[in-house]
């Protein structure tokens, strides 16, 4: 068994906390040359390269708004010139922002939604393509959303759509690459808690209403989705392409 990515480049968007950070670590500590970004916090963003680093990984920072071309090719350019190349896209920048029931459609917000979530995952794929069909066997790794599936909480329309579009999009995306040795496949999360999207929009007492109706009793962690994306990442994943995986303690079983 093989979770050893020494020689790889990774590049996760959207990575200075929860899901993002932790798959940012658990890459590095697995051996790749890892990039993390945010679009605005250039202070934490430093802070989480040092954390990475002093763990012993080997890790970049890099300050860019993923929904933003100029700025997406500045990220993978930064990306390319760190590792020598590029193997492994987690496409994880995204998040609720707020929730906003239909009846009151909010069109800048649905906009805002749709290009964290949606456009910054075309983006980003978009430019680093080439450098994932040069690696011979390069990872897209899409972060969906049980939202996707089932449609999320109240106020959540927007955002659920928003993931579905990027499942459909990790559906499509693999007939440009796939015969070029690159696999995409996405990792659908269900409730995971220590992260800024639950801590910030879910009622504590959801916390422990949610926790009480997985199989497991538990609430997922960024750790278990970050594993997941590790086995994705790595040799073992090899043959696994246009998937959803859900990561959710059986909360949800399509």
């Amino acid at each position: 068994m093989n979770l050893n990515l020494i020689g790889k480049t990774a590049l996760i968007t959207g990575s200075i906390q929860g899901i993002g950070f932790e798959t940012a670590k658990t890459l590095a500590l697995a051996g790749a040359k890892v990039v993390i970004n945010n679009h605005q916090n250039e202070e934490e963003l430093s802070r989480k390269v040092s954390e990475i680093t002093t763990a012993g990984g080997q890790a970049i920072g890099v300050l860019a708004d993923c929904t933003q071309k100029d700025e997406v090719q500045k990220l993978v350019a930064a990306a390319v010139k760190f590792g020598g190349g590029l193997d492994i896209l987690v496409n994880n920048a995204g998040g609720l922002i707020a929730r906003v029931p239909v009846a009151e459609f909010d069109e800048d917000h649905f906009d805002r939604i749709m290009n964290v979530n949606l456009k910054s995952a075309f983006l980003v794929t978009s430019v680093a393509i080439p450098y994932l069909k040069k690696s011979g066997a390069g990872r897209i790794i899409n972060l969906s959303s049980q939202a996707a599936h089932d449609g999320g909480g109240n106020g959540a329309a927007a955002y659920a759509a928003s993931k579905g579009g990027v499942w459909t999009f990790t559906k499509g995306v693999i007939k440009e690459v796939s015969a070029d040795g690159v696999t995409v496949n996405a990792v659908s999360p269900g409730f995971i808690a220590g992260t800024d999207f639950h801590n910030t929009f879910t009622a504590r007492e959801v916390h422990e209403k949610v926790a009480a109706n997985v199989p497991l009793k538990r609430l997922g962690r960024p750790e278990d989705v970050a594993n997941v994306i590790l086995f994705l990442a790595t040799e073992l994943g090899a043959y696994v392409n246009g998937q959803s995986i859900q990561v959710n303690g059986g909360l949800y079983m399509p």
